[in-house]
């Protein structure tokens, strides 16, 4: 009898297959679990042809579609931006760049344009385009709007100006005067530019020096230009009202037939009159026309054929009307003083001014600066003392204005056409006269002229 344990190895023996069967068997699972990670299973063909091709590509047309052709390849930027520091030149901030004196000199010798480039500001902005060492562009910043760009050719450096179109957005804004135009204006956040366009477009139908009441108030309707989505600038006055002691103004930009733009009543008589109601603007008023007025210096009665506007040292004075200067001088009463012949019958005087800004034959423009106030002469201080004179004969700048020839009209041909591009500019005047209590909405067309 054998022993267990020798029995039980021979059990075993006979249980265990052959070697050789071992060896074909790990053959054969090896190569399918080889088959089926190579082969694609449904998830793998359905990711494969979740994305149907348009029918009618073309071979040509096949990279498009592509896992690369997603990628988005962002642009290369070569410029380089700098701002010139104080005390800079155009040789320091190339040197400042790794660009030599003959990089400028090439630049300056090979463009006509050159005084951009030589009268540099602290703070402006450049950017440089540079190659392996070489100068290949230049921009030069010369304002928000533009830009000059300078471009290497092969017979130098070409320039062109690169300009950005800012958008356009209108604002209406009003205010009420309690002391002047000038703070009201400014209180409405208005900036300084358009207050003086303010006054300018109805400085022929008002003395804003002397007219001007409080209680007056005003509504302006017009352009901000914006950059990037902030504001930029204030654009051009659209349109605008002045209501001064319960008379309206109304004033509406258009451009005639003829392409020439200006501000008209809504009845289409122009606001451009043949004389400013002021020389000046924004100053108080010292001493009216008064032929039995007491001189401030002799303290005798002399009359006074004119009109005093105090103002400060250096406030320009500007003619009243279009003309030739007739006399531009000095004496020992009037100081420097300027005459302007208007036409063959109206003369204007303008006395005690600082410094002259026309000299003897000139012809000038109505609002063009002719000198600054001062106190040249018999003068208390500094002030504009100021003459009309019709036919040789000293009339009251005030009234007389009101007896002169009305101003022109737009021709009854055009009428038409001007309702209708103002039409728009005056609802949104009434209407917004209408919002902020101005005028009751019965009264919303009022018609001014």
């Amino acid at each position: 009898m054998q022993p267990i344990s020798v029995y039980r190895q021979e059990r075993l023996e006979q249980r265990r297959p052959p070697r050789k069967q071992l060896a074909a068997a790990a053959s054969t699972f090896v190569a399918v679990v080889l088959l089926l990670l190579l082969l694609p299973g449904e998830q793998a063909e359905a990711k494969r042809t979740a994305i149907p091709l348009p029918l009618d590509i073309t071979p040509a047309e096949v990279d498009r579609f592509s896992p690369a052709a997603e990628e988005v390849i962002a642009p290369v930027n070569h410029w380089q931006e700098t701002k010139v520091r104080s005390g800079e030149s155009l040789s320091i901030i190339f040197q400042r760049h790794g660009l030599s004196a003959a990089d400028v000199h090439e630049l300056l010798t090979g463009t006509e344009l050159t005084r951009p480039l030589t009268r540099l500001r602290p703070g402006q902005e450049l950017a440089f385009h540079i190659e392996h060492g070489k100068l290949l562009g230049l921009k030069v910043k010369k304002s928000e709007m533009t830009t000059l760009l300078y471009e290497r050719a092969p017979d130098g450096f070409q320039v062109s100006e690169l300009n950005r179109e800012p958008e356009i957005r209108t604002r209406v804004t009003s205010a009420t005067i309690s002391s002047s135009l000038y703070k009201a204006a400014e209180d409405a956040d208005m900036p300084e530019r358009l207050i003086m366009e303010l006054a300018n477009i109805f400085g022929g139908v008002m003395d804003f020096v002397y007219d001007v009441r409080a209680g007056d108030h005003f509504i302006v309707l017009y352009e901000e230009l914006y950059l990037d989505g902030e504001r930029y600038k204030a654009g051009k006055i659209l349109a605008a009202e002045y209501v001064n002691r319960g008379r309206s103004y109304q004033a509406y930009r258009y451009t005639n037939t003829l392409g020439k733009t200006g501000y008209y009543a809504l009845n289409g008589e122009s606001m451009q009159k043949a004389f400013l109601r002021a020389p000046l603007e924004f100053s108080r008023i010292s001493s009216q026309f008064n032929p039995n007025r007491l001189h401030p210096v002799f303290k005798t009665v002399r009359p006074h054929r004119g009109i005093d506007y105090a103002a400060p040292r250096g406030t320009p004075v500007y003619a009243a009307g279009d003309g030739r200067i007739i006399e531009a001088g000095y004496t020992r009463a009037n100081g420097n003083y300027v005459v302007i012949q208007h036409g063959s019958q109206y003369i204007t005087k303008y006395l005690h001014l600082d410094r002259k800004a026309v000299r003897k034959g000139e012809r000038v423009d109505q609002r063009q600066i002719i000198g600054w106030v001062g106190s040249t002469g018999y003068a208390t201080g500094p002030h504009l003392h100021y003459e009309f004179l019709l036919n040789g004969v000293h009339r009251n700048p005030r009234t007389i204005l009101d007896k002169l020839p009305k101003a022109k009209k737009i021709t009854a041909t055009e009428m038409s056409q001007y309702r209708k591009a103002v039409h728009g500019m005056h609802l949104q005047l009434s209407t917004y006269a209408v919002q902020a209590g101005y005028r009751s909405p019965s009264n919303a067309s009022v018609d001014a002229g």
